[in-house]
Formats: C-alpha cells, sequence, structure tokens
C-alpha cells in the first residue's frame, strides 16, 4: 500500500495538530481532536469514534500492525522521526498519533439500563488529572454513565484522555449545567446521594440498590447548594485525620465502589 508522507514539522497538517493538542477554542471550533497512543486509539474505534486521519512513526508499529488496529478507509500518513518526536507528548505513546471527530454529549443521548442505573456525576471538576482518574474509576466499576456538571474546559484535553488511560472512550459522558442535570435525574427516578458535609449521614448507611446518582464536588469548593436542596440523601465519608476532605477521584472510589459492593457487584 503507498502511504502519505510527511518529513517537514512545518508541513500545515502537523501545525493543525499541534494547535488541535493544545487550544480548546480550535478543538471546539473544529469538532476535532488528537489522539495519541495505540491502546486509545483502540478504545476509541471500538467506542464508535469517527478517525479522520492516523499518522505513524513506522520505527515503532509497522505499516502490518497499523493494518489490525484500524480499517483500511482511514487515512495512514507515514511521519520521519522528527515530526514523531515534535507531536508525541510521551515516549511510550507507540507510533501512532490520530485526528478523530468529537462526539456532542448530550444528556438526552445517555442510554440507561431498565433497572437501577448507577450515575456519577461530577461538578465543575477542573483538573485534567482527577477528571482522568475519575473515569477509569467509573470504568473499573462500570457505572452506567459519567455527568460532568458546569465542566471547566472540555473533555478533549489531551491531558484528560492521557489520565483516562482512554476511559474517556469507555464509558457514557454527557455534559450540562447543574440545574439540567438535577431536572434529568428526577424525571429518570434516580435518587441523588450529594457528597456535602451538611445535613450528612455517613455513606455505608444508605442503600444504593435502587436507581442512584452519585454526586461529587472539587476539594476547594465542593458541590453547589443546588445539591444539598435536590439531595434525597447528603452523604459524607467519616473523616479520621486533620483534614476535612480528600481527592476527588478518591472520594467519588469509595462511594462507587461501596455502591457495587451492596449491588454484589453487578
Amino acid at each position: 500500500m503507498h502511504y502519505k508522507e510527511i518529513s517537514s514539522t512545518q508541513n500545515q497538517l502537523i501545525k493543525q495538530i499541534l494547535v488541535l493538542k493544545d487550544k480548546s477554542r480550535e478543538r471546539k471550533k473544529t469538532g476535532l481532536f488528537i489522539i495519541e497512543g495505540q491502546r486509545e486509539l483502540v478504545l476509541a474505534v471500538k467506542a464508535n469514534y469517527k478517525i479522520t486521519s492516523v499518522l505513524f512513526y513506522p520505527e515503532l508499529i509497522s505499516p502490518e500492525d497499523l493494518e489490525v488496529l484500524i480499517s483500511s478507509e482511514i487515512e495512514r500518513i507515514k511521519i520521519s522521526k522528527d515530526v514523531f518526536e515534535k507531536l508525541a507528548y510521551r515516549s511510550s505513546t507507540e507510533g501512532i498519533i490520530a485526528i478523530a471527530e468529537m462526539k456532542q454529549h448530550k444528556l438526552q443521548d445517555l442510554k440507561f439500563p431498565k433497572t437501577n442505573p448507577l450515575i456519577l456525576v461530577a461538578e465543575a471538576p477542573e483538573k485534567p488529572g482527577n477528571i482522568g482518574a475519575i473515569l477509569r474509576t467509573a470504568d473499573a466499576a462500570h457505572v452506567d454513565a459519567v455527568i460532568i456538571a458546569n465542566p471547566k474546559g472540555d473533555l478533549y484535553n489531551p491531558n484528560i484522555i492521557r489520565s483516562s488511560v482512554g476511559c474517556l472512550f469507555t464509558n457514557q459522558v454527557a455534559v450540562g449545567d447543574t440545574d439540567e442535570i438535577i431536572i434529568f435525574l428526577k424525571d429518570h427516578k434516580i435518587s441523588i446521594y450529594s457528597a456535602i458535609l451538611q445535613e450528612a449521614v455517613n455513606y455505608h448507611e444508605q442503600d444504593y440498590t435502587q436507581s442512584t446518582a452519585i454526586v461529587v464536588g472539587t476539594e476547594a469548593d465542593g458541590l453547589s447548594d443546588s445539591w444539598r436542596k435536590a439531595s434525597t440523601q447528603n452523604i459524607k465519608i467519616p473523616m479520621q485525620g486533620e483534614i476535612d476532605s480528600m481527592n476527588v477521584s478518591v472520594a467519588a472510589g469509595i462511594l462507587i465502589f461501596e455502591v457495587k459492593r451492596q449491588r454484589r457487584f453487578n
């Protein structure tokens, strides 16, 4: 098979990829984002993301191996070492950089099981590493959906994809503002358990075997008052040290796996 080749870092496509990696505004304007790594690419393909082009460095991945990962309709571009090193964020990228189309992540597009869905809601998470860790936790627990309320940035920040180890693609993810998410959950008769210290009971004292949304906020600001008012029950993790908060992804993991424990990990 004949491949288009790019050897110059000044190539226009290479410049566009660099802008897509660095600028949220450009991602939103074009509807495109960058996937780095074989595992992440495989997960995106499995999740039916449309891949427009794949750039590969043949010293790290052969054309034959690439054929196994992606369909023949996807454009393949062979790149030089200089170009690869310019594009790759990490040395373990495995020789692949892909351009893909974003999804919309609308609340109304979420699909739930007929009985007892489990939803993880994170309000205003800001740090890509925390968002990535939340998505990994959600994947590990096989939650039915992750909802990001009042997002501070876009989901396709390369640091989120990287820190989630591709779990952005393995979860159902939606975004929205707090008020519309609360309405959405109530319309679907999903009980809301908000991780708030005020008027809260210990998290393990509740029954989560019915339709459940676990809601977590940031360490700095916690959850907005709307969640306290809308909550079926506010819950807290008993703290035995000097501080009264923990990393949001850790808190989410503790709460979500209590739900899974009560459901016998089904």
